[in-house]
């Protein structure tokens, strides 16, 4: 593979790949996904920034040889996950002269995942600079985008900035550069909800950061290059933004549908009241399709049915990941349905306990939804109705 050029002397040697469906064992991918490395060259040094996802090392190196790169100085590791930092050892085998160039927190990371010894490591700390000659790194320190080692790059002639994870998307390219269409801007949004929106106030103060630098570029290590930085940094500044839409996002399981008909006849109310309701069939939907919701949602009402006396598991997978992921969400509550028992509502709230919502009152039938449950129904949609009203989201 010939690598891409960016700019004079910047390149690009990432690889896509298309044939990935399940990111960290966790992540559903409708694309697969990229795995971004640059190379930069001084005219005196060389810097590769970010390696290579170690199932891919053996594609990497071989195009590192057909493209003519015979010696690498800096390895710059902007985060020590594997994903970005797996192919270091075979590049310190393959360079042995190339120094890792990184912080403390992440030269650990490096030592203690890859066995990397301590003296290929030059460590460095935030606001540290490295000249390639004519060619000019610094390096911003950026912990919590999204683990404690992760930090920016900034090539400072060019003034264009290497993020790492922050402002990625899981979407492979043939061209460089971001189309900023839809597909663009739903693959960032599923990549922010995933992977980003546990750390939101994080990612608010590095988009200040980085508004301040006024990148001419913005090269994430997932996903197409954004030479148009506000594109992405308008769509980051939204989905950031403290207040919620005038959105109930209702995620359900319904064993015998009578969950199903609840969410439906709920979504029904909600809408005839001016608030947008999505619905989504846990088993039968995409848990990204639900996380991409959760960014924009102001209530989130969790349907579902009973497996031996406790929540259904998948709904149950759903209050979980939904707690991790801590979006920012005002409102939550609850339907079920039962057939002879136990404790639905008490452990499904105990696994969202870390969401800061007011919660409103829910609704649980036994079997079928009656036309006594249906007002009951229609109480919770006057009171979702009430509260967004209050919340000024309408």
């Amino acid at each position: 593979m010939k690598f891409k050029e960016i700019k004079q002397n910047i390149l690009y040697c990432g690889l896509n790949d298309k044939g990935r469906v399940i990111f960290d064992e966790l992540i559903p991918l409708e694309n697969g996904t990229t795995y971004n490395s640059y190379l930069i060259f001084g005219s005196d040094k060389t810097a590769l920034i970010d390696t290579m996802y170690p199932p891919f090392c053996e594609e990497f190196l071989k195009n590192l040889d057909e493209n003519g790169i015979k010696n690498i100085d800096f390895i710059i590791a902007n985060h020590g996950e594997q994903d970005h930092s797996g192919s270091i050892p075979a590049l310190v085998e393959k360079f042995p002269n190339a120094k890792i160039v990184t912080n403390a927190v992440c030269k650990g990371n490096i030592m203690e995942m890859l066995l990397v010894d301590e003296d290929k490591f030059i460590t460095i700390k935030d606001g540290d600079e490295i000249s390639l000659g004519g060619k000019t790194l610094k390096f911003i320190s950026a912990p919590g985008v999204h683990w404690p080692d992760t930090m920016f790059t900034h090539l400072l002639e060019d003034n264009l900035l290497f993020t790492c994870d922050f402002l990625g998307s899981h979407l492979p390219f043939e061209d460089l550069f971001s189309k900023c269409d839809e597909a663009q801007i739903d693959s960032a949004k599923r990549y922010y909800a995933e992977i980003m929106m546990p750390f939101r106030q994080l990612c608010k103060k590095y988009l200040n950061v980085i508004e301040n630098i006024n990148p001419n570029m913005i090269l994430p290590s997932h996903g197409p290059i954004h030479n148009k930085p506000e594109f992405i940094l308008d769509l980051y500044k939204d989905w950031t933004a403290d207040m919620p839409k005038n959105l109930v996002l209702i995620p359900y399981v319904s064993m015998y549908k009578s969950v199903q008909e609840m969410a439906f006849y709920l979504k029904e109310k909600l809408e005839a009241k001016g608030i947008k309701t999505l619905c989504y069939d846990i088993v039968e939907d995409g848990l990204g399709d639900i996380a991409m919701n959760l960014v924009d949602a102001a209530t989130i009402v969790l349907g579902a049915s009973m497996v031996l006396a406790s929540p259904h598991p998948a709904a149950a997978n759903v209050a979980y990941i939904a707690n991790l992921l801590k979006p920012k969400a005002k409102f939550a509550s609850f339907i079920g349905s039962y057939g002879w028992g136990g404790n639905l509502f008490d452990k499904l709230g105990e696994m969202l306990s870390g969401l800061k919502v007011q919660v409103i009152e829910p609704v649980l039938v036994k079997g079928k939804p009656s036309s006594a449950d249906l007002e009951k129904l229609d109480i919770m949609a006057e009171s979702i109705f009430n509260a967004h009203k209050d919340a000024q989201l309408l």
